[in-house]
């Protein structure tokens, strides 16, 4: 959370400097520190008096005046991040070529903390190859870049090139920088991906699960500071390291094994892998030809890994699984969260629209023991991944 942070927040001459006047009362409402240093040119949208009462600091806007000189390295130096919002178009070009004509620039090039930018201008000009070619610029040493929001611009247009507002930009900083890091010291295990249950050497039973839920719930955990191991399925999707130790499987019995192998050591357990209902109790030691009769498979229950881990879970252990259902979502989510013994259930219904396999997005409703349920709309799978990590957080270790 930006709560004591230091904030130096650099404002450039756009008409969306209006917005850093609230930007700054979020800042100093949220705990925050905040300094402001302005370009000459972001006085004729904005008062620096009005920022100084604010930010109940100096502003500053010349390398010098009469009385005393402005210590830019200083500045760099002092903040735990430096933020440009707005970003215009002109002070994006010299940023990304190195120019050094104003204090706000010179602040930038001494900065030792992370930079973040809120570009701010209009559409043709958003779009225009220079202006991409300086974002690429920027990006490459180092800086982060927050989305321009797609709405109504100054020049009465309609488009992309809007300044994220204020809340936005707060969020931001929160989920990318000052995160705070509720389970710092615990170690997290994570199921995704589907199972592979072979047949012969060719062929196998899976599913359509892509690992996409799981391996976005594995980066969440370790963003919060989770010591996490990912025990991933066979699953086109590329995962960096970062942190995540990553044990790849293909069928359930190995998953289950490594699950089993984990989880003695583990504090929290999310089980949110597809894995396969059934496996051939045979398996062919080469390929099966086609023939003209029928083939028949006989195939047994797998191992079912949720329950197992269970039953033998300790009080200080949390155990979260799911479910995707067709048909009698709620019925069979509370069946599931009694019968396995886990903490959680987190459902998926594949009669919603953009939710389960394959998708960017999901939907899903969460079910305590207390009988409480939390739902959530249709986000993207990173989001989804949040809003699960958050009621983990609030329900066991707040």
């Amino acid at each position: 959370m930006t709560k004591g942070k230091k904030i130096l927040l650099g404002i450039s001459g756009s008409i969306a400097a209006y917005k850093a006047i609230y930007l700054v009362r979020l800042l100093i409402k949220s705990g925050a520190e905040v300094k402001v240093v302005m370009s000459p040119s972001a006085k004729d949208f904005v008062s620096t008096l009005t920022l100084s009462t604010l930010s109940h600091n100096p502003v500053l806007v010349d390398l010098f005046d009469e009385q005393s000189w402005a210590n830019h390295v200083m500045l760099g130096r002092w903040a735990d991040l430096m933020l440009m919002a707005p970003l215009s178009c002109n002070s994006l070009s010299k940023m990304a070529h190195g120019q050094c004509d104003n204090l706000l620039l010179a602040t930038y090039l001494s900065a030792t903390c992370p930079v973040v930018v809120a570009p701010a201008m209009d559409e043709d000009m958003w779009h225009h190859p220079a202006t991409q070619q300086n974002l690429q610029r920027l990006q490459s040493f180092g800086n982060t870049i927050i989305p321009v929001d797609h709405g109504e611009l100054a020049s009465g247009l309609f488009g992309d090139g809007r300044m994220a507002e204020p809340e936005a930009i707060i969020k931001f900083l929160d989920d990318n920088f000052f995160l705070e890091q509720s389970l710092r010291d615990k170690k997290a295990l994570v199921t995704a991906g589907p199972t592979y249950e072979a047949i012969d050497p060719v062929r196998f039973i899976g599913n359509h699960s892509s690992g996409k839920m799981g391996i976005a719930i594995a980066k969440e955990l370790s963003r919060r500071g989770a010591d996490v191991s990912l025990v991933l399925g066979p699953t086109s999707q590329k995962i960096a390291a970062n942190g995540i130790r990553l044990i790849r499987v293909n069928s359930a019995e190995e998953m289950y094994n490594a699950c089993h192998e984990a989880f003695g050591k583990t504090d929290l357990a999310v089980m949110s892998a597809a894995v396969a209902d059934y496996t051939p109790v045979n398996k062919a030691a080469q390929k099966i030809k086609k023939a003209e009769n029928n083939l028949t498979l006989e195939l047994t229950k797998t191992k079912d890994i949720l329950k197992s881990l269970g039953a033998i879970k300790t009080k200080n252990q949390v155990l979260v699984g799911f479910a995707l259902e067709t048909i009698n979502e709620r019925e069979y989510a509370q069946k599931k969260l009694v019968e396995k013994n886990a903490d959680l259930i987190v459902l998926n219904s594949l009669n919603d629209s953009g939710a389960g396999f394959g998708h960017d997005t999901n939907k899903v409703t969460i079910f305590k023991k207390s009988g409480e349920e939390v739902q959530f709309e249709t986000k993207s799978k990173d989001e989804v991944a949040k809003d699960i990590v958050d009621v983990i957080i609030k329900s066991f270790y707040a």
